[in-house]
């Protein structure tokens, strides 16, 4: 594999040494005046520029072949042109239309890099600088404004995400380009991503595992990392946020520079808080967290040869709250907490041969997890004591590699052949097991393939095979889960295959001219991580005791999507529904018995399914061009075969929006206001160890101004969550079976200046 790698890389450097082309043109409206300002970039070479005062671009070194050429500007439709060069350069006038909606995104998640209007799958996507709006303190808390999309969360500092009831290793997360691994299995621990130095985020909502293999098996997180700088250009920026529920600041800088060939960019963040208080007053001992993030890239672009290597480094030091105990705003850690460490190395190659495009990706992600547990022996002695090592340390180490063929396009055909892989190790070294030490190997092998029938119609179908393969090393039980195991005193290793086949099948169509389909059918599945398989003891982040079963089989499940959206001058309107079959689902299920004072769980199977959907509309009323109304509903609603309700499952939410959008003048370059209210439902469809949760109404203020000065631009952002203090705990809640509250009134105020 390294031997390969490096061919291909000095077969790259080699056709690099190629003559240079260049795209160059004019950009102007409708009326045929200059737009100044637009973005023209490329994503698969990660280059761009922007229009001068004349509209006039030039765009450089352009490989041969088909590439596709994105125009966006604010307040005009998102427009993409494929290219195609031989061995001349490109002039390309290009006129956009006026549009009072959002720009249409690129979604880089799926092959072909189409506009979302030209996907035949429905990627939800957002810019990471829109959802902090929101003044969450996290990225996890932030993703749940996009529907579809909710937060297991325990406390402030540690949220799951989830994707239409599904979570943990059914959800894939992408960072970089590659894929995320940090024992996601667990719901007690965080995302361990930071919102600083990233675009945007898309949301595969289903069965992605065609694309990405095991554990994308209920949808997928694709976070996009920050764009370089364009051509010839420098920014350094610095940012800070300010939260009053928790007295927490979040600081960040960042500064990046682009020549022709070379780009580079740095960004540094801390953040800091403490307990959350909820509205009596109270605050929620050791439920502070401080997180520190660094991330740098490197890029290279030359006539038919890309590369780009970034690396990121997370640390997070959270407190496991145990109840309203000790009231402090001190911001260091008590015990019990974790300790997580995370290294995220990738390494992108585009390669451009005549007409064949070769991705060649690669990552290492290195997350070391520590736990530190509460002592209370330690409360007995006068004299102080040197802190104990970790209760739980453990050595996740994460190899991954992706190739990606792109055959020459035909007049209507688009096709891809992929190889993926992964190698993982996990290594304990703390006084706890929670998972064993285990090794495991997957590969993968996908084909995809477009049809295009004109303008309003188009195909998309694939297939692959996954083989995964999971040796787990026996260990020994600790004194007191010996007693509980009466035939044994030691877990048997684990030599095990699994082999899938996956499939999709997609077809996007204009019904009219204002309303377009998309109809999806696709297969996904996930192998039983190694907390199902071989879990035997307490497992203190869930309270209970978990009992392993090494027979499980993997999951599959078949899911059908069906999506409306109408769009006119003045209004959106979308529906999405799906349904769910779940074979052979995992969960853990109490037996009744309790060991050392934990209820006992052990992982059992049956099949499943889930459906609902989402469905809203945005009104741009005329003639006030600065008034925004959106509404948005979602439901799910999850069963086991036998009629039970599924555990986990969020309640039903609606949230409505009322916004508005002004143009300034001079220095003040636009401003926005906005009255957010959420409504969520009682949950009453529980699962059998669930209880019921009633409904509560949040409503949340914002307001925002970007200012624009000769040299560099600033902006302010203001948000008040919960501004009425509401009371109340979320389904989705670990705390809410020890009756704590979610945060209460929060006080949101965030400033950034940005030099040029």
């Amino acid at each position: 594999m390294k031997k390969m790698v490096l061919l291909l890389l000095l077969a790259g450097l080699a056709s690099g040494m190629q003559a240079q082309h260049r795209v160059t043109g004019k950009v102007t409206d409708e009326n045929g005046e200059p737009l100044f300002g637009v973005e023209i970039y490329i994503e698969q070479l990660h280059v761009g520029t922007t229009s001068d005062a004349q509209g006039a671009y030039s765009l450089s070194p352009v490989p041969s072949g088909v590439n596709n050429l994105t125009f966006n500007y604010l307040g005009f439709n998102t427009l993409q042109k494929e290219i195609a060069l031989d061995d001349l350069d490109l002039v390309l006038d290009v006129v956009l239309e006026t549009s009072v909606f959002h720009m249409d995104e690129v979604i880089v998640s799926t092959p072909f890099h189409k506009l979302q209007s030209q996907n035949v799958m429905k990627i939800e996507t957002r810019t990471v600088a829109s959802l902090q709006r929101s003044g969450s303190p996290t990225l996890a808390q932030s993703i749940t404004a996009i529907p579809g999309v909710s937060e297991l969360s325990t406390g402030n500092g540690i949220g799951k995400p989830v994707i239409r009831g599904l979570s943990g290793n059914r959800v894939l997360v992408y960072t970089q380009g590659v894929r995320l691994e940090n024992q996601q299995f667990g719901s007690e621990h965080g995302l361990g991503l930071d919102g600083s130095g990233m675009e945007s985020v898309e949301v595969i909502k289903g069965p992605a595992s065609l694309l990405y293999g095991s554990d994308a098996l209920g949808g997928v997180l694709y976070f996009n990392p920050e764009k370089f700088a364009f051509q010839n250009e420098s920014e350094i920026d610095i940012s800070q946020r300010f939260f009053s529920n928790t007295l927490g600041s979040s600081t960040s800088l960042g500064a990046k520079t682009s020549g022709k060939t070379w780009k580079f960019l740095a960004r540094g963040n801390y953040s800091t808080h403490s307990d959350y208080g909820i509205p009596d007053g109270d605050r929620v001992t050791n439920s502070r967290f401080n997180e520190k993030d660094f991330k740098a890239a490197i890029g290279l672009n030359l006539e038919n040869f890309v590369t780009e290597l970034r690396y990121n480094y997370n640390n997070s030091e959270i407190g496991i709250t145990e109840g309203i105990e000790d009231q402090t705003t001190s911001k260091s850690l008590e015990e019990p907490y974790q300790d997580l460490s995370t290294h995220i190395l990738s390494l992108h190659n585009h390669f451009f041969l005549n007409r064949f495009k070769l991705d060649v990706d690669l990552g290492y992600i290195r997350n070391d997890r520590k736990e530190f547990e509460h002592h209370e022996e330690e409360e007995l002695l006068s004299e102080p004591h040197e802190e104990e090592g970790p209760a739980l340390d453990m050595d996740l180490r994460t190899l991954t590699y992706d190739l990606k063929l792109s055959l020459p396009k035909k007049e209507r055909w688009e096709s891809i052949f992929g190889i993926q892989g992964m190698y993982q190790t996990n290594t304990n070294s703390g006084e706890e097991l929670l998972i064993p030490d285990a090794a495991t190997k997957d590969i993968g092998f996908l084909f995809v393939n477009t049809l295009n029938f004109g303008e309003k119609h188009m195909l998309q179908g694939g297939i692959r095979y996954d083989h995964r393969q999971l040796d787990t090393e026996a260990y020994e039980l600790s004194e007191s889960d010996a007693q509980a195991e009466e035939e044994a005193a030691i877990v048997q290793a684990i030599d095990r295959d699994y082999g899938n086949f996956t499939f999709s099948l997609g077809y996007k169509t204009s019904l009219f001219e204002k309303v377009s389909a998309r109809l999806n059918l696709a297969s996904g599945f996930r192998a039983p991580n190694l907390a199902e398989l071989a879990s035997f003891g307490v497992h203190h982040g869930t309270n209970r005791f978990e009992i392993g079963n090494p027979d499980l089989k993997s999951e599959n499940n078949l899911q059908t999507d069906l999506s409306l959206e109408f769009t006119s001058e003045h209004i959106e309107i979308f529906v999405n529904g799906f349904y769910n079959h779940l074979s052979d689902y995992i969960y853990a299920a109490p037996t009744g018995e309790s060991e050392d004072g934990y209820p006992v769980y052990a992982y059992v199977q049956n099949d499943a399914r889930l459906y609902g959907g989402e469905f809203g509309f945005h009104f741009h009323p005329h003639p006030w061009d600065w008034m925004h109304l959106e509404s948005g509903f979602e439901t799910v609603i999850g069963k086991q075969a036998g009629g039970e309700y599924l555990p986990l499952i969020p309640a039903n939410k609606w949230s409505n929006t009322i916004r508005g959008e002004f143009k300034g003048r001079g220095t003040l370059k636009e401003f926005y206001t906005a009255l957010e209210l959420d409504s969520f439902f009682r949950q009453d469809k529980v699962s059998a160890f669930e209880s019921e949760t009633p409904g509560y109404n949040l409503l949340h203020l914002r307001f925002g101004a970007d200012l624009q000065f000769k040299g560099w631009n600033a902006g302010v952002q203001i948000g008040w969550n919960n501004i009425l203090d509401k009371t109340y705990i979320s389904h989705l809640s670990a705390l809410k079976y020890q009756g704590i509250p979610n945060p209460g009134r929060n006080l949101v105020v965030g400033v950034q200046f940005e030099f040029l």
